[in-house]
């Protein structure tokens, strides 16, 4: 049976869920003796690993919540603008996600309206190269400078002038999303410096 999870992990990038392992015809106990054992460990409800494997946090969390997106300074850390690794995960969820008393604080969450959710999503390669859901870099700079109270000035100085001296970036684009999001005369005085 321990065969049978082995390639069932594999198949999984790395990582199963219990349903996934029922729907292969492996049951809960199974799962439960082999994480005891140790040929198997868990990393969160519902969620296993080889064992000595670092398990990618990113792809783990976006497995337990769909709706989770990467954003400010992990979106950051993702795009590979962030001066150092972030020291907590970032990510937004629609206001009117509603989460356990229970949920672990090792993530900063931020929240958006749900018609804005999902503006500007992109999908990215974690440092493990797992796909992850993110915001695409202009919609990051209006994150971060939305939250400027909340984000230190060197990670949102620094963000800003990585922003400008990129070749791919979109003006027009980032002039949009600071319109919709009401920041347009803000995001500009810190622009016209940096550019």
């Amino acid at each position: 049976m321990y065969a049978d999870v082995q390639t069932l992990i594999k198949t999984h990038d790395g990582v199963i869920r219990t349903s996934e392992a029922m729907k292969a015809g492996i049951s809960r106990t199974t799962l439960s003796t082999l994480a005891r054992n140790g040929q198997i460990e868990r990393v969160a409800r519902g969620q296993y690993i080889l064992p000595n494997e670092f398990p990618d946090e990113l792809y783990i969390w976006q497995q337990r919540m769909n709706r989770l997106i990467y954003s400010h300074e992990t979106a950051l850390f993702l795009h590979d603008m962030a001066e150092r690794t972030p020291l907590m995960l970032s990510a937004t969820l629609p206001s009117t996600t509603k989460l356990s008393a229970t949920f672990p604080e090792q993530l900063k969450i931020y929240y958006v309206k749900s018609e804005l959710h999902e503006m500007g999503t992109t999908i990215l390669p974690s440092k493990f190269g797992h796909d992850v859901c993110a915001y695409d870099i202009e919609r990051t700079i209006c994150d971060i400078v939305r939250s400027r109270s909340r984000i230190d000035d060197q990670s949102l100085i620094a963000a800003l002038k990585n922003y400008a001296a990129r070749p791919d970036k979109n003006l027009q684009k980032l002039g949009e999303y600071a319109n919709i999001f009401r920041i347009t005369n803000i995001l500009r005085s810190y622009l016209e410096i940096l550019l």
